[in-house]
């Protein structure tokens, strides 16, 4: 079997990699039909989820969840909406576009019957998931002033090539057997994680196709523009504020004179989540010019300075890798792992976990846990002692891997708590406490890390749990304390619950280069020419959302007017309890369903 690590990028010259992509620029170019050149037949076999309702062109399934937060209905909803000729090749159920749909209990059915509808394009590697505690919270708080709103979390158009039937079974067990040993789930086999040779296609899925997924998903669900225009509120977390600035600037019909296609006339108004709304990645590329080494580790994302005429010969060739991925820490394998993370700590949280036992001893999981589990660089280098040297409940792994007190990258982390039952020390790899990191890269908070190898069973000390009386306030060296109250905002439960409940993936395991390649490359006359309406992103009413620890951290954008949410990490937006720590009711769900109310 397959290790599952995506195939290493060389790290070329720079004149030798530009050698390369003009060559494919001359060799890469679409046929006379717009298929790719390099565009092979799929092998169904490669196609892990099956579409038992592929010719249907819309289906609504009810969705099941554990929520404590009442009164909600959610769905998932998808539409039969194809992917033009010129994508070339791909599996038939990425002509569906999908989304969770959640609204009050009581209130209308019909969507056009609602006060207002909330549509949400998800960040950087990120799916639909996501979204289900901040969507829940803000339409549950609209019910109770009597109102009902709706909250559209969307899938993009890659989320397709998940499967995730192995985490769908409930079982943590039978997810490893899935994945790992061959075993069937309802008679289906997995095929292994893709790799970029085996998607070309998606070397097509850009901007343009991002922000026309959008616009026909709303004219398909909401026909009447000016119900639109008045009911829907645009928004997005992380990336997805971007993607929002420049769905609004779009024009949808080629023609800039008639604007009631254009994209900020399909909105009543717009929602940043620790983003902003805006048609570059300024606000999130944390000073470095790039998210390359901003908001992603460096060599994530590729170099874009050749221009976007050998960039997407690049692409359609090959010679650049077609989604987002590292040999380590961000790519599929460890995006799936996640949520089988979430699956253990949602069904046995308390137990001792047996999950680094029975996962395969692979390069990938192996430099992965390293990464996000040494003390030190000396730990990381000797690879002693490993995770699987210590004894952690199944919440404290999932805490080891997402909460700010301890997982190394930013745009994963949540605030839930802290490790517990046991004596705890300095994480200090990759970056050591005593260094000021980037909040964009790094975030802000002192890491923590178990220190007993062999020892007792490390548990996990729940967000409302911080600063209880039996608190042993676990501190760093220099005798602060790794977390206070105030610091923590989201429930581990309910992270657990969201990475491993929902029938959308909480990951967007294949990320398109071409979307964050295009992003870079937007004033480029074959972008820009389709944002024809500069005046969209101040042309609705916007509410900005700060993570007050978050990527935005050390930049606030004062210009935006922010809702500036202490404690919040750039995942809490999404993940916040609906009681806060003092026993508020979460801010962004008051202030985001009163906004949508004026």
């Amino acid at each position: 079997m397959s290790t599952g690590v995506p195939p290493r990028r060389a790290r070329w010259p720079r004149p030798l990699l530009a050698g390369a992509l003009a060559v494919a620029a001359l060799t890469a170019a679409p046929s006379a039909d717009g298929t790719p050149a390099d565009a092979a037949p799929v092998d169904e076999a490669t196609v892990h989820r099956v579409t038992t309702a592929a010719d249907t062109a819309r289906t609504e399934t009810p969705v099941s969840s554990a929520s404590p937060v009442a009164g909600i209905t959610e769905t998932q909803v998808s539409l039969r909406i194809p992917l033009p000729a010129s994508a070339g090749s791909h599996p038939a159920r990425c002509d569906r576009l999908s989304y969770l749909r959640y609204r009050s209990a009581d209130g209308p059915s019909q969507s056009a019957g609602a006060d207002r509808i909330l549509v949400a394009q998800p960040g950087i590697l990120e799916g639909a998931g996501a979204f289900d505690s901040v969507a829940r919270n803000t339409v549950r708080a609209a019910a109770d002033r009597g109102e009902h709103i709706e909250f559209w979390a969307l899938d993009r158009r890659s989320n397709c090539l998940e499967d995730n039937a192995g985490v769908a079974t409930g079982s943590v067990s039978r997810a490893v057997g899935y994945y790992y040993e061959g075993q069937k789930v309802d008679g289906r086999a997995f095929d292994d994680f893709l790799t970029s040779d085996q998607v070309g296609w998606l070397g097509e899925v850009g901007l343009e196709q991002t922000v026309r997924d959008q616009y026909d998903l709303l004219t398909a669900e909401l026909p009447d523009q000016r119900l639109r225009k008045e009911k829907v509120l645009c928004g997005g977390h992380s990336l997805g504020g971007v993607l929002t600035g420049v769905f609004s600037t779009w024009d949808f019909d080629g023609n800039s004179a008639t604007k009631a296609d254009a994209g900020f006339n399909q909105c009543a108004g717009y929602f940043a989540l620790d983003t902003t709304i805006a048609v570059d990645l300024g606000d999130l590329q944390g000073g470095s010019g790039t998210l390359d080494g901003g908001l992603l580790p460096r060599g994530t994302v590729p170099e874009t300075g050749l221009g976007y005429t050998v960039v997407q010969a690049g692409l359609r060739s090959g010679a650049l890798p077609r989604f987002l991925a590292l040999p380590a820490v961000i790519n599929p394998e460890i995006m799936n792992l996640l949520a089988i993370s979430g699956l253990a700590a949602r069904t046995a949280p308390g137990a001792e976990s047996t999950l680094q036992g029975s996962l395969p001893a692979n390069p990938n999981i192996e430099t992965t846990t390293r990464t996000m589990f040494s003390k030190n660089a000396a730990v990381f280098l000797s690879g002693k002692p490993t995770i699987r040297d210590f004894r952690l409940t199944n919440e404290a792994v999932l805490g080891a891997f997402m909460d700010d007190n301890a997982a190394p990258l930013s745009f994963i982390q949540t605030s839930v708590g802290l490790f517990d039952g046991g004596r705890l020390a300095d994480k200090d790899f990759p970056v050591s406490n005593d260094v000021q990191g980037s909040p964009a890269l790094f975030g802000t908070e002192l890491k923590a890390i178990p220190d007993e190898p062999g020892g007792p069973l490390y548990t996990w000390r729940d967000f409302d749990r911080i600063g209880a009386p039996d608190d042993p306030v676990h501190r760093s060296a220099d005798g602060t304390p790794f977390t206070t109250a105030a610091k923590e905002v989201s429930d581990i439960g309910e992270l657990a619950r969201s990475l491993s409940e929902q029938p959308l993936d909480f990951t967007e395991d294949y990320f398109p280069t071409k979307l964050v390649t295009d992003l870079s490359l937007v004033d480029d006359a074959r972008i820009a020419r389709h944002m024809a309406h500069p005046e969209g992103p101040t042309a609705r009413p916007v509410i900005t959302f700060v993570a007050g620890d978050g990527i935005l951290a050390d930049r606030v954008p004062a210009d935006k007017n922010p809702v500036v949410l202490p404690g919040y990490q750039h995942l809490d937006v999404l993940t916040a309890a609906p009681v806060q720590n003092g026993g508020g009711r979460e801010r962004i769900a008051t202030l985001l369903s009163a906004f949508g109310r004026r």
